[in-house]
């Protein structure tokens, strides 16, 4: 819904990002000498606001110079919210001279600003011509860019008050002056003397063409002369001077008609003026204000103690040139010190200061307020004097944190208290906001190591030391806000209704409140004094009741209370689950009786879900509309008017300005969420109590209301996140190459990645959103239906500016210019961040948001979870608007799936992160199930990054895998070249190719007609290829055999020293014989080296090929198959092989010599003897055709011995022949055997009881026999007893002569533990009595040799 104003109005502070001001210096010497006593005036300030600045098309919009006086300086700044000035800032110094308060009047011309500034001696004069044309797109010069040209001591700029008007030593007052002097100065284009007249009741004055008023104390008048205020203002071709005295009375001047026209006395419009007239009107002001409606009004302050008035009154004229004064109204306040007050043709603005010295704004329609209500501003408070930190923070960073935050405190107040930190050591120079930062920490940290006298602390020692030396810096920059903080004047713009508050150190601006904020933040006073709300006119009082239980609910909250709340929605916690620990300790600590406070409120609301409904729709920002996209406001607007749209509320005053109004409303309403869920909380603990609905209402509260209130509350929390985090300063370079990057998205359409870029610094994310994305689709939507002469109402725009600018951020919004604003400007910790606190419990944009979260793990190099996130985010494209568009492309075919598409993009993306993209194609393979044509790109891509990164066998198979034969065609002849460009051909002669081989020989063939045989001889290649097809055969493999048992006789029958040979090595490039070493085959110099890799073979290397190419002949011997699979196969799958056919001496050969490990030949031939064992007549008539290709020790084929039993007699002779340590191949055998539930053979048995019993033992453990380990542990412990001992490889049984014995007690403990939990009893029985005696002749032994001499 749309946002609802109030009348109330809230600060901004728009503080500036530069350390320090950049004013440039200028110094007026008129050799004047300074007056005796030091005259002091207090400082001053006050603004000019162009007559054309609330029009769009004109050169001054949204336009007005400011200024301020302190001593002899005065410092003039232009300020513009639709661009940046340049030059905008002058501070004039003038010796000898002191700036009079009120002593600076800026008027307009046609083509010129003049200045006017009065001291207590001189009187001077600037005309400035205004410029016209844009510098940039956001950049304009300033009025004061032209300053420098001019000559300010000059007769034509300057004059010096002639000492017969000066002052005769005689104190000042900043308020009064005892005589009104009128100063001409001559035309500026032509020399003239400077005339000098001053006025009194009595005096007659010639007619004046060109004057400054300033105002001097003379000692021949009395009192009642004193002026305290002073205006002019000219009417119909007449200059009017309104003077307010101490008298009390208002006298009116003019200057046409040479006398004082009118007197009044203010008091006759004061009530209950008894004694009053004997006060003292210093404290008196006085102000103008004309409009064509209502002519001349003129407001009179009138300072009483406790009670204040201002009294408005319109200037009648009536015949024969007399005036007089109609009252308008009268109003009060009790405020007692008032700093300036501000006079438009409706309202009354004043500003204050209090007992505090806290400032004070207000503001009230002097024409239909009946009831004298004056209407809130809420100005910002102070930062707070204590910063609190939790238990898990570090205080540097926390306090780094307050201090550097957009809201809190100027750059100027902070380098000057860190100059006082520093005792002035040197000075700050022009230094960047994070340089800033950076020299902070410094200093802090620099203060707090020097002052240690120790060397070790513990963790809180030195924690409360960082604490108390950030606490003392902190307490420097608070006194110097407070110092800059205070108020000088307050200006209104009669066009735009722009009203600012002048401080001592920066501008801020009053905004309009929203409705929801103004009752969250008003004064309980204001709250029980509203009879309506504009929220809701039914439910006006129930609404206003339920914010005052609110409100009470947050002056309950401690500090830590709302740090508990922050952490939770910081550590993505419940914010239900915090409410309620909150509400828990309101109510423990409830020493005020608030809670009964609350309840009794609560009893007097009639319909609390219902005001809680107005509460919630009201604060939330959900639009079904997604923002209009960036272009003109409508087709019928100029060229002239696009480009002045496109300036509106751009600059960098601007940009701060609506940003720090979005944070500041993000955070009340953050507040308000908060305590709206703890009193949601509290009325579900009263129930029926309080809720005269019953258990409806509950119900409503507990699954609706609150939540609604917790989703708003993380909502709120969100954008107040993201509109105080630092935006991250990017190289452009940097920039730029990311944009490129990007640029295969494809998004060009998206204003976010725009190839335009702002040349101002955002110094927070939010601003740069608004700068980039926001601003100009904003004012497009605004402006859409004004027409162009139309005025610039400051309430209309700001506040529109604001609520859309929180609506486009609003995570719940189907808009996604946000995230995409900081994809495309590198912001990927911020991104990672908004992410990370909007994931649990957002429901919007889901995948579009998990494709962010990818790219921000590209950035940051962790591509494995950039591609985890860019497929979770494949499931939502069809569902997403920005993921449709992320897919949507004019080159992709229309038969492809948005899926597909979408994966096609993250190829392109991805494409530097080339193991990624293979990953990627896999997984959209599985999308193009139905497409071919798909299927077929998808292979081929992948073909082509595994070609890439040398992974040629995976390449190979993707080549394969192609279902397209054009394209796996394609494939071959890019694998052959390239395999042969890299000379690695020994990976090009091993693939199978198969059906591919001619089509392989074809290529090869082409390529060796169109090359030169100096630098490639592929006929060699060709030949072999031819090789290696016949060592795939029986006769190849016979072929190899021998010339292995060749080359193994020639080197025996030479010297051992020169008994080996070389080969190439594997991937090395290889070089034809008589190539030149530095140029190519074109003639040109090669581009790096060539190295000669090679391998030197001795004879120990080439027994074991020669062993390796046996096994593969006696492979193809037995099974010829096999051949085609043994002719390139490693040792390793050879063993595989050769134990697969039974021919398990060849694998024990191989495994011999290469050192590899026996386990899976003796698994192969054990499960051989099972199958025989439980096998037919069939299967043992197979098995002698491959017993009999195993050398046994005596063969017996008789009737008695059956093939089973040879297989058993040949297992045997293998653990015999190739003995283990701790027998591991008799366990391997064993645990083969009984995993299978086979019994174990008896020679098996006591063969490996010699070796290792314990671990016989555990293996029957493992496998739950029982009652074979109960007999295992009784004869092993007889063997140790001396019954049987070598059956159980014990050399010497227990005596007390032997050495010690041992027996593993774990294994027979679990024994125990399993006989006797399983009832057998008499197993049980029978080991723990073998046991005990045991035991006993243990002891008896161990006594008997201690005994022993």
């Amino acid at each position: 819904m749309a946002a609802v104003l109030e009348r109330s109005f809230i600060e901004i502070c728009g503080f500036e990002r530069e350390t320090l001001p950049r004013f440039r210096e200028v110094t007026v010497n008129l050799e004047v000498a300074a007056l005796p006593g030091g005259q002091k005036f207090p400082d001053s300030a006050g603004a000019f606001h162009y007559e054309e600045s609330g029009k769009l098309l004109s050169v001054t919009s949204n336009r007005f110079i400011h200024w301020s006086t302190s001593g002899d300086t005065v410092q003039l700044v232009e300020q513009s919210l639709d661009t940046n000035l340049l030059n905008n800032a002058v501070r004039l110094k003038f010796i000898h001279c002191t700036v009079l308060p009120g002593g600076v009047a800026i008027q307009e011309t046609l083509n010129n600003v003049i200045i006017l500034v009065c001291t207590n001696q001189t009187v001077h004069r600037l005309v400035l011509p205004i410029h016209h044309e844009l510098v940039t797109e956001l950049h304009m010069q300033s009025v004061f860019t032209d300053v420098g040209k001019l000559s300010l001591q000059d007769s034509a700029h300057s004059a010096i008050i002639p000492s017969s008007a000066g002052l005769t030593g005689s104190p000042f007052t900043s308020t009064a002056w005892l005589s009104i002097m009128v100063v001409t100065l001559p035309s500026h284009n032509t020399p003239g003397p400077v005339a000098v007249l001053e006025l009194r009741r009595s005096s007659m004055m010639q007619r004046l063409s060109g004057w400054m008023p300033s105002a001097m104390m003379r000692g021949d008048h009395s009192p009642a002369d004193l002026v305290s205020s002073l205006c002019v203002r000219e009417l119909e071709e007449d200059s009017f001077i309104f003077a307010l005295c101490q008298d009390h009375k208002l006298r009116m001047w003019s200057v046409r008609e040479q006398a004082c026209l009118l007197e009044a006395d203010m008091l006759d419009y004061m009530p209950a003026c008894r004694g009053v007239k004997r006060l003292s009107g210093q404290g008196h002001r006085l102000r103008l204000a004309f409009s064509a409606s209502t002519g001349l009004c003129v407001c009179v302050y009138l300072s009483v103690p406790q009670r204040g008035q201002f009294t408005v009154l319109q200037l009648i004229a009536t015949d024969n040139q007399r005036y007089s004064l109609d009252h308008i109204s009268t109003l009060f306040s009790s405020q007692e010190t008032l700093v300036d007050f501000s006079l438009t043709s409706s309202d009354i603005w004043a500003v204050w200061v209090d007992e505090s010295n806290s400032s004070v704004v207000k503001y009230i329609n002097f024409e239909h307020n009946t009831a004298g209500q004056w209407n809130q501003v809420f100005v910002q408070p102070p930062p707070e004097e204590e910063v609190h930190i939790g238990v898990d923070q570090d205080p540097r960073e926390t306090y780094l944190e307050v201090l550097f935050s957009p809201l809190r405190f100027t750059a100027s107040a902070i380098v000057k208290a860190l100059q006082i930190f520093r005792r002035g050591s040197e000075r700050i120079s022009e230094v960047s906001w994070e340089g800033l930062k950076k020299e902070v920490t410094l200093a802090v940290e620099s203060e707090l190591q020097s002052s240690l006298t120790e060397f070790e602390f513990s963790q809180e020692e030195y924690r409360q030391l960082q604490v108390e030396f950030w606490s003392r810096f902190y307490s420097c920059c608070l006194q110097y806000q407070e110092v800059q903080s205070e108020p000088l004047s307050l200006t209104v713009n009669p066009s735009t209704g722009l009203v600012c508050l002048l401080r001592k150190g920066f501008v801020s601006f009053l905004l309009p409140c929203f409705a929801v904020d103004h009752l969250y933040l008003s004064y309980d006073e204001y709250l029980s004094s509203e009879e309506d709300t504009p929220l809701t006119e039914e439910l006006g009082r129930d609404v206003l009741q339920l914010v005052q239980c609110v409100r009470a609910i947050s002056d309950a909250i401690s500090g830590e209370m709302a740090y508990e709340m922050e952490k939770a929605l910081e550590h993505l916690q419940s914010p239900e689950r915090a409410a309620e620990l909150i509400l828990e300790h309101l109510l423990s600590n409830d020493s005020e009786n608030v809670i009964e406070d609350i309840q009794n409120k609560l009893q007097d609301i009639r319909n609390p879900a219902a005001a809680m409904m107005v509460l919630l729709r009201e604060l939330d920002l959900e639009t079904d509309s997604e923002p209009a996209a960036e272009g003109p406001v409508t087709p019928g607007h100029s060229l002239n008017v696009r480009i002045n749209l496109s300036q509106v509320m751009g600059s960098s005053s601007a940009v701060s300005l609506v940003c720090q109004a979005v944070c500041h409303m993000t955070m009340t309403r953050a507040l308000f969420c908060r305590d709206l869920l703890i009193l949601q909380k509290l009325y579900l603990r009263f129930g029926d109590n309080v809720f005269l609905g019953g258990g409806a209402q509950l119900l409503q509260l507990q699954q609706d209301l609150i939540p609604r209130s917790s989703h708003l509350l993380s909502s709120y929390h969100l954008l107040k996140h993201i509109s105080q985090s630092p935006a991250s300063s990017v190289p452009v370079d940097i920039l730029d190459a990311h944009l490129q990057h990007l640029t295969v998205l494809e998004l060009s359409d998206s204003p976010s990645l725009s190839s335009h870029r702002s040349v101002l610094s955002p110094q927070t994310v939010v601003e740069l959103v608004y700068q980039t994305v926001a601003r100009k689709m904003m004012v497009s939507q605004i402006f859409s239906q004004q027409h162009a002469d139309a005025l610039l109402p400051w309430s209309h725009i700001t506040s529109s500016l604001v609520h859309l600018l929180a609506q486009l951020l609003w995570p719940n919004n189907p808009g996604f210019q946000f995230p995409e604003c900081l994809m495309a400007n590198c912001q990927y910790t911020q991104l990672q961040e908004y992410v990370r606190l909007i994931g649990p419990w957002c429901q919007v944009n889901v995948g579009s948001r998990r494709f962010m979260m990818g790219q921000c793990y590209l950035a940051n190099g962790e591509g494995q979870k950039a591609l985890q996130c860019f497929q979770e985010a494949a499931t939502e494209v069809e569902k997403e608007e920005f993921l449709l568009r992320l897919t949507g492309s004019e080159e992709e075919e229309s038969a492809s799936t948005p899926r597909l598409q979408y994966y096609n993009k993250m190829h392109l993306l991805l494409q530097q992160g080339t193991p990624l993209v293979i990953q990627l194609a896999s997984l959209a393979i599985t999308e193009a199930a139905n497409d071919v044509n798909s299927q077929a790109a998808l292979r081929t891509r992948i073909f082509k990054h595994h070609l890439d990164l040398g992974h040629n066998s995976e390449a190979y198979e993707a080549l394969t895998q192609n279902p397209d034969c054009s394209m796996q065609l394609d494939c071959l002849r890019q694998l052959v070249v390239v395999l042969c460009e890299r000379s690695q051909l020994h990976d090009l002669v091993q693939f199978p190719y198969v059906n591919l081989h001619d089509e392989v020989v074809s290529i090869i063939e082409s390529r060796a007609r169109g090359l030169d045989l100096l630098a490639h001889n592929y006929y060699e290649l060709l030949w072999g290829m031819r090789l290696g097809r016949e060592v795939r055969t029986r006769q190849g493999l016979q072929k190899q055999v021998n010339c292995y048992l060749s080359a193994l006789t020639c080197l025996r029958l030479i010297r051992p020293e020169y008994a080996w040979i070389v080969q190439p090595a594997s991937g090395a490039v290889y070089e034809r014989p008589g190539a030149s070493p530095k140029r190519n085959s074109d003639g040109e110099f090669s581009s790096e080296p060539v190295r000669r890799q090679v391998d030197i073979l001795e004879l120990k290397d080439l027994e074991k090929e020669y062993i390796l190419s046996r096994s593969r002949l006696t492979l193809a011997q037995h099974h010829p198959p096999s051949a085609a699979i043994a002719g390139s196969a490693s040792a390793e799958e050879m063993v595989a092989l050769l134990v697969q056919t039974g021919l398990f001496d060849s694998a024990l050969s191989v495994c011999q010599t290469f050192d590899l490990n026996l386990t899976s030949v003796y698994e192969s031939l054990t499960f051989k003897c099972i199958k025989l064992q439980f096998g037919g007549e069939e299967s043992q008539n197979e098995a002698w055709s491959w017993l009999a290709a195993n050398q046994l020790s005596s063969v017996v084929n008789t009737k008695e011995s059956s093939a089973t039993d040879e297989a058993w007699r040949l297992l045997a002779s293998y653990l015999d022949r190739y003995p283990s340590s701790n027998g591991r191949h008799h366990r391997c055998v064993i645990n083969k055997l009984l995993s299978h539930g086979v019994p174990l053979p008896d020679w098996l048995l006591k063969s490996y009881k010699a070796v290792d019993a314990a671990s016989l033992l555990r293996l029957f453990l493992n496998f739950d026999l029982l009652e074979a380990a109960a007999e295992l542990v009784l004869e092993f412990i007889d063997a140790l007893l001396g019954r049987g001992h070598q059956y159980y490889g014990i050399q010497r049984p227990l005596s007390a002569t032997s050495s010690s014995v041992w027996l593993p007690y774990t294994s027979i403990d679990q024994l125990l533990q399993t006989l006797e939990t399983q009832t057998n009893s008499t197993i049980y029985k029978k080991v723990r009595d073998k046991l005990d005696d045991y035991h006993r002749l243990v002891e008896q032994t161990t006594k008997r040799r201690l005994i022993a001499p």
